[in-house]
């Protein structure tokens, strides 16, 4: 994405599968319907901004909005906590969580290796480890201390407040070994 594609610009181009303006010319709902996908986000103040002035969080926000402007059935999120500080990542997986919760979202695939980064209204799990399934179902179910202690291969513990899981390693037991 060029430093200097306007924010505004770059998410309305994704209702129509192109990135830059090029020579499209937009209508005035393309761009309300834009900003109203920023705001989503959180990411409304940002769209008379230029994408290369933008912190790695923005980035971040502003490209999901992108990727809502194309109404997807799916949207598969790889690692978006990222390179991401405290800051960003705690407004980032706000915004996750307001996105599960609303009924015309389009389903939410979120892939991560830090249970913390995994917002409330998320439903199901899938751990792996080495290429193989540990555990897989109801989030509430799967994201437990010994499931968690098997796919990384040492003590884990797992704790929840507000609907968000914490995991720590838990020093002085052994570990456990990852399935083979």
């Amino acid at each position: 994405i060029p430093d200097g594609e306007l924010v505004r610009d770059l998410v309305v181009s994704a209702g129509y599968a192109v990135l830059g303006r090029w020579r499209e010319n937009y209508d005035e709902v393309d761009y309300t319907r834009a900003v109203d996908t920023l705001e989503s986000v959180g990411a409304e103040h940002l769209a008379d901004r230029t994408y290369g002035t933008l912190s790695e969080g923005e980035r971040k926000r502003v490209l999901i909005a992108r990727a809502l402007m194309t109404d997807p059935e799916l949207l598969l999120l790889d690692e978006p906590a990222a390179g991401l500080d405290l800051g960003g990542r705690e407004e980032l997986v706000a915004r996750l969580a307001d996105l599960a919760a609303d009924p015309d979202a389009p389903a939410l695939v979120l892939v991560t290796h830090h249970v913390e980064e995994i917002p409330p209204g998320f439903s199901h799990c899938l751990i792996l480890a080495e290429g193989h399934v540990v555990a897989a179902g109801l989030l509430r179910d799967v994201m437990t201390a010994e499931n968690l202690s098997a796919a990384f291969g040492q003590s884990i513990a797992v704790d929840t407040i507000d609907g968000r899981y914490f995991a720590r390693r838990v020093r002085g037991r052994a570990a456990h070994r990852r399935r083979q």
